[in-house]
């Protein structure tokens, strides 16, 4: 796994007078691919697959979404703000036709990419996707600190929100390894293991750290998104997905990964037995990116 310090931030302007800032991973002169961060999270959450994509030949290219990390906050964003911004970046970056890796919190936004730019996208991949959260029973199977946060959020949004942003989000960002200490107290057995290592520790915590630099509304902001009615349709997408969830999933659980298999209209369904959150990404992300990329049968 490589040293985040030796990826450069880089900043792409949207022609609005916003930016994305991004890092690259993977092979410089490889087939582009666009990563979807999870929440919170970052462009350095993709340090943990840079070794897959450099093995595979993939340019694996990580923006930080409005309002995390070094991207600034875009006021009143939806959803489905985000293809317009993704394909601004894309030509920004000179890049026609790419395939999408969303991953977690990023899952969402991968949809409403495959929903407004089907003409640019090949495929698309969710790794343990993020589902609906206003939705009876959705928090079912997820882990009590995770379940708590979006109850709070459904029942009192706005008292909510300033919380996150002003006192939670802030000491996340300070304090990442408090997130991890309580993501282990609260995992499965496969997240457990895979978070025992210092290598993946640390990518974690970086991604986290980075998230809330420039303080907590961005974060805040997308909790808020999340835990009221989508303005996506995870139905209309046009691109083939292949959805990737492991049944052991105590942050985002299985059963959002099967009510998108259901709703999405051509969709290659992985539920693997046994894994979790994380150790869905450090022992699949390789064999996820390469059946991205794979040529169509």
């Amino acid at each position: 796994m490589s040293d985040a310090g030796s990826r450069p931030c880089r900043h792409c302007e949207l022609g609005d007078g916003r930016t994305l800032a991004y890092t690259e991973w993977g092979a410089s002169d490889g087939r582009p691919v666009l990563y979807c961060h999870g929440f919170p999270g970052s462009r350095l959450e993709a340090r943990l697959a840079d070794d897959a994509a450099t093995r595979l030949g993939i340019r694996l290219i990580a923006p930080d979404r409005p309002g995390f990390g070094r991207s600034p906050l875009q006021p009143r964003r939806r959803l489905g703000d985000w293809p317009h911004d993704l394909a601004r970046f894309a030509d920004r970056l000179g890049i026609d036709g790419f395939e999408l890796l969303g991953v977690s919190g990023g899952g969402p936004y991968a949809l409403a990419a495959g929903e407004h730019l089907g003409d640019r996208i090949g495929r698309i991949a969710i790794a343990c996707g993020l589902g609906r959260l206003d939705t009876p029973g959705a928090t079912q199977g997820m882990n009590a600190a995770a379940a708590a946060g979006v109850r709070f959020y459904l029942h009192a949004p706005a008292l909510a929100r300033r919380a996150y942003a002003r006192a939670i989000g802030p000491l996340l960002g300070r304090f990442p390894e408090h997130i991890l200490r309580i993501l282990v107290g609260v995992a499965g057995a496969a997240d457990r293991d895979v978070l025992a290592d210092p290598q993946v520790r640390d990518a974690v915590t970086a991604s986290f750290r980075e998230a809330f630099q420039g303080g907590g509304d961005g974060p805040a902001q997308e909790l808020g998104l999340f835990t009221q009615p989508w303005d996506i349709d995870p139905s209309a997408v046009r691109v083939p997905v292949q959805l990737w969830h492991g049944d052991d999933d105590h942050t985002v659980p299985v059963a959002m990964g099967r009510r998108h298999a259901a709703l999405l209209p051509d969709v290659d369904a992985h539920f693997i037995a046994g894994e979790g959150h994380f150790s869905l990404l450090v022992r699949y992300l390789e064999r996820i990116l390469a059946a991205l990329i794979a040529p169509p049968r």
